[in-house]
């Protein structure tokens, strides 16, 4: 396979022996590795550059400077390239397709993301467990997740811990009820970017279905369609440890591990009684609350 077609497929097959990060071209490699041999250094954060230009650049980062303005929004950044980025935010182009399915996205990062559902690729291996993942945000959540049993982020409603603070934060929503996602055609929004991203496909026709190969069921997220396939597949990846039984999918796993715990994490409001599923506690609620001579005042 040639460095040309590996930019199209996503496949990086090229991998630094210093840091073991990967390409999909020899010169893409070799352009990396003369950051660790570089004499171009940033005497604040120690940080190599390929040239004078590019360090010029990064200390742009330290010093705060930036001289590129967004026209639309006044929003500044360091590089034309980034505001290049920003601007299709706001005119909603989007350059690079999917020659596969013709989803289109207005960064080649996330087109060669993307690419990795077709072609399958995990670059970024866990060294505790060698499990393997598509993105290296996915493999730092693995790590603080499984390997890392700290819960630092705590939610102020209801003081729920969390590892990662987007979790905390997402949490905390369905407390205050915010709806940070809005539509660009219409004046609706959404608690979820994916119900915001199921809203865009349904009503507006943007973007692209993800189609189950067997039975043509549509899906938003790759991640759902892979579930969906185990599931025809009779694939049950995940294995309880505390008895035989399996799973199609984590979510599946976790909410029957509950039938081996006395943790109960959802309390009632009205009468305070403790419940180990959130199902549970709202069908709770509702009875609770219409109990004869219950009232809110």
């Amino acid at each position: 396979m040639t460095d040309h077609s590996n930019r199209h497929t996503g496949e990086n097959v090229y991998s630094c022996s210093r840091c073991e990060k990967c390409f999909s071209s020899r010169s893409g490699l070799r352009q990396h590795k003369n950051i660790h041999t570089s004499k171009y250094k940033c005497t604040e954060c120690g940080r190599c550059c390929q040239s004078d230009k590019a360090l010029a650049i990064h200390r742009r980062s330290h010093s705060g400077e930036k001289p590129f303005e967004c026209t639309v929004c006044s929003k500044r950044f360091i590089t034309a390239g980034s505001l290049a980025r920003h601007s299709r935010t706001h005119s909603g182009e989007k350059p690079y397709k999917c020659h596969v399915c013709n989803k289109a996205f207005n960064l080649s990062g996330s087109l060669n993301r993307h690419m990795r559902v077709h072609t399958g690729d995990k670059p970024y291996k866990c060294s505790l467990c060698n499990k393997s993942f598509s993105r290296s945000s996915h493999l730092q959540r693995h790590n603080r997740c499984v390997h890392n049993n700290r819960k630092p982020h705590h939610c102020p409603y209801c003081g729920k811990l969390f590892n990662i603070n987007c979790y905390l934060t997402r949490h905390v929503r369905t407390h205050t009820g915010a709806k940070p996602y809005s539509c660009r055609h219409c004046s609706a929004r959404f608690t979820w970017h994916d119900q915001l991203k199921r809203h865009l496909l349904k009503s507006h026709s943007e973007g692209a279905w993800l189609t189950c190969r067997i039975c043509e069921k549509k899906f938003s997220r790759s991640g759902h369609l892979k579930d969906h396939l185990r599931r025809h597949e009779g694939v049950k990846q995940y294995v309880c440890s505390e008895c035989p039984k399996r799973f199609c999918t984590a979510g599946e796993l976790k909410y029957h591990q509950l039938t081996h715990s006395d943790y109960k994490q959802f309390c009632c409001g009205l009468c305070g009684k403790y419940f180990k599923r959130k199902v549970t506690v709202k069908s709770h609620f509702k009875r609770c609350s219409g109990k004869p001579g219950f009232s809110f005042i």
